[in-house]
């Protein structure tokens, strides 16, 4: 079946998710290492990028924000720099936070080191004791006040002090059962008694074992576990993620789903959990079954592990990776199929690696000759190639109701056979200014029956230095040309070729 079809992702939309658990910055430093240090057996890295991303609880809230979700946190932070960089992130990225300052701790940090794409180490800060006083009372009473405006709550616990504190987990479950509102939990630790009546619980196979106490060699050994924890704790439903084996669903009728994982080339499982709770959760706050909810979450679990470092599922990466797929678990995921902001990423991590970065843009409506000319000839102009291709909202309204032809789905499958194409980014708006403005790519590429003053983006590319180039097109061929062939020929079939 075709997820896609069947369901109405845009519904997503209408969904309001509250999230509470242990908010974190990850910090990225990207570069490379060339040699072993002379003081000690130890390679020296040499940085040459720098970013930061919001982590923990917050990484779910960022899943729920790309897939249209109306979504509130709530959590804490230090009284430091970085509590209030994360501040900034958030009104950046107009995320409904509430963020208690605590003066006992430091704002929880991640601090990655990445050379060609690979993690080399993790740095820590962070103190994850208890929380006491006003502290404790200030988080319960905004949930308090949050919770009756939402439809689902996610408990995201990274084991960093807020669940763990006596009394929270429980009471937040008591607030939202005495509202008749279902909560999802991330769990972590062993002890689970704090996650007692929970709607669902999605642990990994690992934390799974940790809290029955023995390996789960088996399918029937797993199953055994997921119905103890569901009688032990009185949960209704335990999704079971199992990595490369994808998911076992245990639903309270009874009834226990295996759902395969897909193949999929795996880059960084970091913050692969928090797309399936997020992902879940909304298919289910959506009106989807929850084994359709978590079929859903496991095609996006399979992009998100194809992306470089903690990054969040996008609707369109979803949809298309759903329409690619055909709904089955037995496709394989185009990892070539970016949002931004995993794009972003990506790009800064070639860039770490000194690897130029060319961009083109267009429909690619109907892939002619002339396309794949043009993606040829950019190509070689680079390292990686970025195509952005405009969505289906933004051709309908430059070029008018009857296009597009084939959907930006399709547009982007076909785009992502082609060994030329590194990247591709779907668009909504009628110019790729943002996209360029945030990729900031080495070389921009259009085909030579534009001029250098009618590139869009083209002074941006200059003005940090970049290049514009206007590579040949070849003559007779169009997607509007061969669309009205198309239509001749289907009015009249005598027509020659």
């Amino acid at each position: 079946m075709n997820l896609n079809q069947k369901y109405d992702l845009d519904k997503f939309k209408s969904c309001k998710i509250i999230v509470i658990g242990d908010v974190m910055l990850d910090r990225y430093l990207w570069g490379e290492v060339k040699r072993i240090s002379p003081e000690a057996p130890v390679p020296i890295f040499q940085i040459r990028k720098r970013s930061e991303v919001i982590g923990g609880a917050g990484n779910v809230v960022r899943n729920l924000v790309g897939l249209g979700v109306s979504a509130t946190l709530i959590g804490i932070r230090g009284n430091d720099n970085t509590g209030e960089t994360l501040l900034g992130m958030f009104e950046n990225q107009k995320i409904d936070s509430v963020l208690i300052k605590d003066c006992s701790r430091p704002t929880i940090t991640k601090t990655r080191i990445i050379s060609n794409g690979q993690q080399l180490l993790r740095i820590d800060e962070e103190d994850t004791v208890i929380l006491e006083g006003s502290v404790k009372d200030d988080l319960l009473e905004y949930f308090g006040r949050k919770i009756s405006e939402c439809d689902v709550a996610i408990l995201s616990d990274y084991g960093k002090g807020i669940l763990q504190t006596p009394g929270i987990a429980k009471e937040i479950i008591t607030m939202t059962a005495n509202r008749g509102i279902p909560v999802f939990v991330d769990p972590k630790g062993t002890d689970w008694e704090r996650y007692r009546n929970a709607t669902c619980i999605t642990p990994n196979t690992a934390e799974i074992e940790l809290v029955v106490g023995e390996k789960l060699g088996d399918d029937e050994a797993l199953v055994r576990a997921a119905k103890k924890i569901q009688k032990d704790y009185q949960i209704e439903h335990v999704l079971v993620t199992r990595g490369p084996l994808g998911m076992c669903l245990c639903e309270s009728s009874g009834e226990i789903h295996f759902i395969s994982s897909i193949a999929r080339e795996v880059y960084d499982v970091s913050g692969a959990g928090d797309t399936v709770i997020s992902t879940l959760t909304t298919g289910f706050a959506s009106g989807l079954s929850l084994l359709d909810s978590a079929r859903i979450a496991n095609v996006a679990a399979g992009i998100v592990v194809g992306k470089i470092g903690t990054q969040p599922i996008n609707i369109l990466e979803l949809k298309a990776a759903i329409e690619i797929n055909n709904g089955t678990t037995g496709g394989r995921i185009n990892h070539k199929i970016n949002s931004l902001a995993s794009a972003e990423v990506r790009v800064q991590a070639w860039k770490a690696d000194n690897q130029k970065v060319v961009f083109t843009n267009g429909c690619f409506d109907l892939l002619h000759p002339g396309h794949i000319h043009l993606l040829h000839s950019a190509k070689e102009l680079g390292d990686k190639l970025i195509v952005g291709i405009n969505s289906d909202e933004s051709i309908q309204r430059l070029k008018g109701p009857t296009r597009p032809i084939l959907s930006e789905s399709d547009r982007a499958a076909i785009l992502g056979a082609l060994d030329c194409v590194d990247m591709i980014v779907i668009f909504a708006e009628d110019t790729p200014v943002g996209l360029i403005q945030t990729l900031a790519p080495d070389v921009l590429v259009k085909g030579s029956d534009y001029n250098r003053e009618t590139v869009v983006g083209g002074e941006i590319v200059e003005g940090y230095g970049g290049k514009v180039n206007l590579v040949p097109v070849l003559e007779g061929y169009s997607t509007t040309l061969l669309a009205e062939k198309m239509l001749r020929r289907a009015e009249s079939p005598a027509l020659p070729v």
